[in-house]
């Protein structure tokens, strides 16, 4: 009897390892069935893919939006500042000029004069530092971005179209013209 146990006990070992097997083999629907979990795990890891580039590229398109808009706010930042320094130094001008005017007047050996002339200096010399540039005219050709023609002159020692005299100082800040000069010119 034990030796019929031990046989069934075999058969039925046997039994159970072919059924797993049973299971695990294909069928056509089966296989179809896989096919189409397959394609459709495919799509949706395309379409987070895409989703995923899409996202990155929206990243990408903020972040230099962001910083064009840096630069433009920098860039509006200086030009303004630029324009607030010219608007302070056009005020500053006239004061500048009238100290010139009186230096060209001024008596021989005077403290006054000398302490006026320092102060010329020192004003010229601010200015400078901030970027100010005297615009050079005498006997320069005419450029009407650089000067101001007050008067046309037959003069016999200047070409026709060249500056004979400076009446005003004109000056610069930067590349930028603050105050053209207002000069007299040969005919």
């Amino acid at each position: 009897m034990s030796d019929k146990k031990h046989h069934k006990e075999k058969e039925s070992k046997h039994e159970e390892v072919n059924e797993p097997q049973a299971e695990a083999v294909a069928t056509p629907e089966n296989g179809e069935q896989l096919a189409a979990e397959i394609e459709a795990l495919k799509r949706q890891v395309e379409d987070a893919e895409a989703k995923l580039a899409e996202s990155v590229q929206g990243w990408q398109r903020s972040a230099a939006d962001f910083q064009n808009y840096k630069k433009r706010i920098e860039r509006d930042n200086e030009l303004m500042y630029a324009s607030m320094k010219g608007d302070i130094i056009k005020k500053i001008l006239p004061a500048l000029d009238d100290l010139e005017r009186a230096l060209q007047n001024r008596p021989a050996d005077d403290a006054w004069a000398n302490g006026i002339e320092l102060i010329t200096r020192k004003l010229q010399n601010i200015l400078n530092v901030e970027g100010l540039k005297r615009i050079e005219a005498e006997g320069a050709a005419f450029d009407p971005n650089f000067h101001e023609a007050i008067s046309h002159e037959h003069n016999e020692d200047f070409e026709s179209g060249h500056v004979i005299a400076v009446v005003q100082n004109g000056y610069m800040l930067g590349e930028r013209v603050i105050r053209p000069a207002l000069v007299r010119v040969a005919q």
